[in-house]
């Protein structure tokens, strides 16, 4: 069964943070909020972490996980990014994007497009997101939580808890965080590619 973890939405208890962290640490599967809608998350390098989410949404080797950072700093170690693109991407962060960008020696290969080299990243606008990670002190292995079959990502915690009891390890619940994903926007050219059109606004980029 997965542990369940309700946390206040603007004031995240710190114990239970920990608590999360620790439990990503040992290697468990977990959904959490992000500024856009619950995510499943492991830590990178999880390697049964990422079968275990292949399975839950039955995804198949082509779909680009996202690593979810806390900051530019983070992120910065695991794509290669050149200035202009830099400058579009921090204009637009944090917030509701995912980017696609070239893939740096820490990335394993298993999360990289297996012909692109590519890899999605994204900042989270969210309270809670930002202090896991913050207290993860690295990036989020993520995927969005958005079941075979189904149109739209769950968005209550208790839902979460009572249908993926024994698939994930653990939920953390902090409420209604929306159903729309992320934009996605591809820049492993150098040039903007809207990918999917998400809770992110788009014109920036058109």
């Amino acid at each position: 069964m997965a542990r369940y973890f309700d946390v206040h939405p603007e004031n995240p208890q710190a114990r239970l943070i920990t608590a999360v962290a620790d439990s990503i640490r040992d290697g468990a599967l977990v959904a959490y909020p992000t500024d856009s809608c619950y995510a499943l998350g492991a830590r990178l390098g999880n390697r049964e972490g990422v079968d275990r989410i292949r399975a839950i949404r039955q995804l198949d080797d082509k779909h680009h996980f996202t690593l979810v950072c806390q900051d530019f700093a983070q992120l910065g170690r695991f794509v290669h990014i050149d200035n202009d693109v830099f400058r579009a991407i921090k204009a637009a962060t944090p917030g509701k994007y995912t980017f696609i960008l070239p893939a740096s020696r820490e990335v394993p290969r298993q999360l990289q497009h297996p012909k692109k080299k590519t890899v999605g990243v994204r900042i989270p606008d969210h309270v809670v997101t930002q202090a896991l990670l913050a207290e993860l002190g690295e990036p989020l292995l993520s995927s969005t939580l958005l079941l075979p079959g189904e149109d739209e990502p769950l968005t209550q915690g208790w839902e979460i808890k009572e249908r993926l009891d024994h698939s994930v390890d653990a939920v953390l619940d902090s409420g209604d965080c929306g159903t729309e994903p992320t934009t996605v926007i591809d820049f492993s050219d150098g040039e903007a590619e809207i990918v999917r059109y998400g809770a992110g606004d788009t014109d920036r980029f058109e």
